[in-house]
């Protein structure tokens, strides 16, 4: 038996049940799955900071930015308007396109 005590995506005990393992599970209540959500996604960048190529890393952002979308939605933010507001930050404040380093501002 292996105790893994974390939050995973919606469709691994099905797929550990077609393996033909066990798995207990629970539903989290509200305040419980937001903490674990953050718990997971620092565990998504601690393994983007470990991936070796560029695929894994990509990969590592892909369940980064599924993590962040299911945190928009505790704080009652759809996927769609949080992309609104990604999209209107980049019209009034620009992206990171431009690689630029601000290294100081003076008066």
């Amino acid at each position: 038996m292996t105790i893994y005590n974390k939050l995973v995506r919606d469709y691994i005990p099905e797929i550990i049940e077609e393996q033909g393992q066990y798995c207990q599970i629970r539903i989290m209540e509200e305040k419980s799955y937001k903490l674990e959500l953050i718990q997971k996604l620092k565990e998504e960048w601690k393994e983007y900071l470990k991936a070796n190529n560029d695929q894994a890393a990509v990969e590592e952002l892909a369940d980064m930015m599924e993590v962040v979308i299911a945190l928009a939605k505790t704080h009652q933010v759809s996927e769609q308007t949080l992309l609104q507001m990604r999209e209107q930050k980049l019209k009034t404040r620009g992206g990171f396109d431009n690689k630029i380093f601000l290294e100081e501002v003076s008066e």
